[in-house]
């Protein structure tokens, strides 16, 4: 073939379609369960997420609980559990499994059903509006047996007793627990309000932050209460046992409590529109930016060219669709990034 004389009838030598994809032919298969078909779609949504809920609640505090048990097993003589987690390994142990065991199962779960696993966490979704009242009852509910599962399989696994209750130490009195156990529940609930219930562009490494926000919370909770932090964790180990402490309720209070405040003051900076301090905008919150060039930053005779001032127009409800003119998407009906 001469190199200066452009080829002519030149083919490629692609192999047949049938060589290249030999299952083309073939359907894809959607695994359903079509008995199930004759149920509305709500119904079916209540079933998935109380499903999910449980089976994640189980799994989250099945290694939390086990882990914490190894820890405990066998205590000496005169001491319980909080007295023992007073040893700054043991506390990093304890925080650790339920940080990692929080953030695995977390990130697992929540495509199927939010991966709450906390029933404070659940009422905070509820008094935000980010989960209906019925849709956060049935999920409590499947919460709490899913803590009770957890707590009973790792009493039937191990060998030695269950030892994952949760109690005061370190002298802490009812009170004090009740506030302790307030505070690390609101900022557990606010991490997850900012992290997976706001949607930016880091909702998808959502479950390690959470998992690290327990994590610090168990640091400091563990030796004074037991970290409960989910009422969950001390109800079903409490029913395995049959052991309720006269302060028990403190484990259910405390995180409520909790919820409640961070909620309430996740309201209070979204009524303030916080988005609007920081000039940093989410790309997948600004539905576009207006450029205005006739506006040109002073340079000053040190300065090099003047770069054009871009503005980001808020206000995207009152908009007139000047900065998008001429753009497909708008002119299909939908701005641009849904």
């Amino acid at each position: 073939m001469n190199v200066d004389r452009p080829t002519r009838g030149f083919r490629v030598p692609w192999k047949p379609r049938r060589l290249q994809r030999p299952h083309h032919h073939e359907k894809h298969v959607v695994r359903r369960l079509s008995y199930l078909d004759f149920l509305p779609v709500p119904v079916k949504g209540h079933i998935v997420a109380c499903v999910g809920e449980f089976v994640g609640t189980f799994m989250f505090l099945l290694f939390a609980l086990g882990g914490t048990n190894v820890v405990n097993t066998a205590p000496p003589e005169g001491s319980n559990a909080a007295d023992l987690s007073a040893n700054p390994s043991k506390i990093m142990y304890i925080a650790l499994v339920f940080g990692m065991s929080l953030a695995v199962n977390a990130w697992v779960f929540f495509r199927i059903s939010g991966g709450l696993f906390n029933p404070a966490v659940t009422v905070g979704m509820m008094v935000v509006g980010a989960t209906a009242y019925l849709r956060g009852i049935l999920i409590i509910v499947s919460q709490v047996l899913g803590g009770i599962a957890a707590a009973g399989v790792v009493s039937a696994m191990m060998p030695n007793e269950l030892a994952v209750k949760t109690e005061l130490g370190g002298g802490t009195s009812v009170v004090q627990g009740l506030f302790i156990e307030m505070f690390l529940t609101a900022q557990l609930v606010f991490t997850i309000f900012m992290l997976a219930t706001e949607k930016h562009e880091g909702t998808f490494i959502a479950p390690i932050g959470i998992g690290l926000s327990l994590f610090v919370a168990e640091l400091m909770g563990i030796f004074y209460t037991g970290g409960s932090v989910n009422p969950a964790r001390s109800f079903g180990p409490a029913v395995i046992t049959q052991s309720f402490s006269s302060y028990h309720w403190i484990y259910w209070a405390g995180p409520m409590l909790g919820a409640l405040l961070a909620s309430v003051f996740y309201m209070f900076i979204k009524a303030l529109e916080y988005e609007t301090v920081n000039n940093v905008t989410d790309p997948k919150q600004a539905l576009g930016e207006k450029f205005d060039h006739q506006n040109k930053k002073e340079t000053s005779p040190t300065q090099g060219s003047a770069e054009p001032d871009h503005r980001v127009d808020m206000n995207i409800a009152g908009r007139t669709g000047d900065a998008f003119e001429g753009s497909p998407d708008l002119e299909k009906g939908h701005a641009p990034g849904y």
